[in-house]
C-alpha cells in the first residue's frame, strides 16, 4: 500500500493550460477500468520521483500485493508502450561503484501527469472483485480431502498473521505520509484481519462438520 524507503508526499497535479480533449475524455471512459492498471499504477509512482523498472516492481509487489500480482513481463511492456505514447521518459544512469550496463531511470511527462489527472477523475466501472486462486479452491474443497483443506487453511492463516504484523509496522512507520496513503495503509489491515477472522471461523465449521 505505502512506498517504503523513501517518504511519499502529496500529488500536485499541474494546472491544465488548455480545455480537455473532448474525444480522448470518451475515450478513457469507455476503457473497462480493471481492479488497478499497471499503466496508471507507473504513471502515479512516477509523480513521486523517477523508477527503475525493477524498483517499480519491487514498489508493487511489497504494497499493492494484497490487490495482485506482478512481473517484468508486465512491467516492460507497458513502459515500452508508454514510451511511445510519450508519457514517460527514459534515461540511462551510471551507479558509482556499480558493475554492469547503465541502470535505465524513467520518468513522468507533462503529457503522463495529464493523462493521468483524467483517468484519476472518473470513478471505476464495474464490479468490485477479489481474485484469489485461494478462494477459488475453497468453493471445491467438498470434493477433496478435509484434512488437506484444513492444512492449507492454516498455510493461510500464517500467511495473514505474516502480513498483518509487517502492515501494522509500516502504518506506524508511514504515519506522516498524506491522508490517501494512510487511508489506503488501513484498509490493508482491515483486510487482513477480515481474512483472518474468516479463515478461523471457516476452519473451526469444518472441523465440526459432518462431512468427509
Amino acid at each position: 500500500m505505502i512506498f517504503q524507503l523513501w517518504r511519499l508526499s502529496i500529488i500536485k497535479f499541474p494546472a491544465e493550460k488548455q480545455p480537455p480533449d473532448i474525444g480522448r475524455l470518451i475515450q478513457l471512459k469507455g476503457v473497462k477500468d480493471k481492479a488497478m492498471s499497471i499503466k496508471y499504477t507507473i504513471l502515479g509512482l512516477l509523480h513521486y520521483r523517477d523508477l527503475h523498472g525493477y524498483r517499480i516492481k519491487d514498489i508493487i509487489e511489497q504494497n499493492f500485493n494484497h490487490m495482485w500480482t506482478i512481473n517484468f513481463g508486465q512491467i516492460y511492456p507497458n513502459l515500452k508502450k508508454m514510451l511511445a505514447e510519450q508519457l514517460i521518459t527514459v534515461r540511462e544512469v551510471v551507479q558509482v561503484g556499480e558493475k554492469g550496463p547503465p541502470r535505465k531511470l524513467y520518468s513522468i511527462t507533462e503529457k503522463g501527469r495529464r493523462e493521468f489527472n483524467q483517468w484519476l477523475s472518473f470513478s471505476p466501472d464495474g464490479k468490485t472483485l477479489l481474485r484469489d486462486p485461494f478462494l477459488m479452491r475453497f468453493v471445491f474443497f467438498g470434493f477433496g480431502d478435509k484434512k488437506r483443506a484444513v492444512e492449507i487453511i492454516d498455510e493461510r492463516v500464517r500467511l495473514y498473521r505474516e502480513q498483518l504484523k509487517k502492515r501494522e509496522m509500516n502504518l506506524e512507520r508511514w504515519k506522516d505520509n498524506d491522508i490517501y496513503v494512510n487511508l489506503m495503509a488501513e484498509f490493508g489491515i482491515k483486510m487482513n484481519k477480515l481474512l483472518l477472522e474468516w479463515l478461523e471461523e471457516s476452519r473451526q465449521k469444518i472441523l465440526e462438520s459432518e462431512e468427509p
